[in-house]
């Protein structure tokens, strides 16, 4: 995929792709008809595939579902109505009228939302773990590196890099955890047309089978864990499994978009105590043939801007899912959590090359920190008030320089949280 209203997008790939959302309906649909067969519930023979499903639907058929699912508000009901007609030219006209009985059309959707979330969080997690690494070494790399810390945009007491970095994996650590979690917790949808499974219950009652409710619950159970999610009471109205997605999400993104504005703010030319890693017609301008912009901080930040929105989109519509199927609110979650995601791995693609080559200009940060008068102003105000203690005097290795003055720096930076 390619997005001109949103450079970079091609990196998430084929990740909430038409193409991906389609195959997770498939997928539902073929473990629901093998479990109805498994579990004697539906004519042995009737069983269909996801391959064998993907197999009788073209481009034509593909285009039509996209323009069809206008008529009822979703894409699963010309889904289905095409497969069937598939199936009935197939001369497989049983298992077209065993296709999708039992199921709702949120039941194809929630699932198939849950399937493309999966691959998007593996994604991320791949990727916060990439920068994970590379901060653990800069960190390391910098723990005695002197430079001026800032608060509130003004030179507040000295600091080294390596307390940045740490800071900074602490923060991609965070959002490690939550995407990890939210990945693990996935769960299939399957409820019937209000939550109930009626359907399969009583299709068990007339199979004369001894406990239709217990059968209809392994059905459930199965079919999850045929898909690789979780097995989980019907959530139609209930809406955390996506607001938990839409979380994870929208943490990553603060922790990358920290770290971009951190590094905005010190490529600064008046600063500039580090440096992007360069790139083949990266960072240059339209007009000013000197510039080098911090094209890779300046997209991540992008996405760390919008993303709080998109989470927030997730979580009104999930409190206005009424009644047992949400009129509108759960139409508005396919497409915010669909850019949520891609905008969320697009940044970490973005965040992992920035951190893997960042440029640190020690000297310019050193000569900074020794040249800024107040920075020590603190110090000095403390030493006005309490003589020194003991006989030695000043402490020995004490330069009198901002090196002087870094508190526990040093072992929060050792004891940083590693990979």
């Amino acid at each position: 995929m390619s997005d001109l209203f949103w450079p970079g997008d091609e990196r998430a790939g084929a990740l909430f792709a038409d193409s991906a959302l389609l195959e997770g309906m498939v997928a539902l649909e073929a473990a629901w008809s093998a479990g109805l067969v498994a579990h004697g519930l539906a004519p042995r023979g009737v069983g269909v595939t996801a391959d064998e499903l993907l197999e009788l639907l073209d481009g034509g058929d593909v285009a039509r579902i996209v323009l069809d699912a206008e008529g009822g508000g979703n894409p699963v009901i010309p889904l289905v109505s095409t497969l069937r007609n598939r199936l009935v030219e197939a001369g497989r006209e049983e298992t077209a009228q065993w296709l999708h009985q039992g199921l709702s059309s949120q039941d194809v959707v929630d699932t198939a939302l849950m399937l493309c979330a999966g691959t998007a969080l593996r994604r991320l997690e791949i990727e916060l773990g990439t920068q994970a690494q590379a901060l653990d070494a800069l960190a390391g790399a910098h723990r005695g590196t002197v430079m001026v810390g800032r608060t509130l945009t003004q030179h507040a007491v000295p600091i080294t890099f390596g307390l940045k970095a740490s800071g900074w994996l602490a923060g991609i650590e965070d959002a490690r955890a939550s995407v990890a979690f939210a990945h693990s917790v996935l769960p299939a949808q399957v409820g019937g047309a209000a939550g109930t499974l009626a359907v399969t219950v009583e299709l068990a009652r007339r199979r004369g089978l001894r406990d239709p409710e217990g059968v209809t619950v392994a059905l459930a159970r199965e079919t999850a864990a045929a898909l690789g999610l979780v097995p989980a009471a019907p959530w139609h109205t209930t809406r955390f499994p996506v607001t938990r997605v839409g979380d994870a999400l929208a943490t990553a993104s603060s922790a990358m978009g920290r770290i971009a504005s951190d590094v905005l703010t010190l490529t600064r030319p008046e600063i500039a105590e580090v440096a992007e890693p360069l790139g083949t017609g990266r960072g240059g301008s339209s007009t000013i043939p000197q510039k080098q912009n911090p094209v890779l901080a300046v997209l991540v930040r992008r996405a760390a801007i919008t993303a709080p929105g998109l989470a927030s989109t997730l979580h009104t519509a999930a409190a206005f899912a009424n009644d047992e199927r949400p009129d509108g609110a759960w139409h508005a979650e396919w497409a915010t959590l669909r850019d949520l995601a891609r905008r969320t791995v697009v940044a970490a693609a973005h965040t992992s090359e920035l951190v893997a080559g960042l440029q640190v200009d020690v000297v310019a940060m050193r000569e900074r920190a020794r040249a800024a008068g107040a920075l020590l102003a603190e110090r000095d105000a403390v030493r006005g008030l309490v003589e020194v203690a003991g006989t030695g005097g000043e402490n020995a290795a004490d330069d009198g320089g901002p090196s002087s003055y870094l508190g526990i720096t040093d072992q929060i930076v050792q004891n940083r949280t590693r990979p």
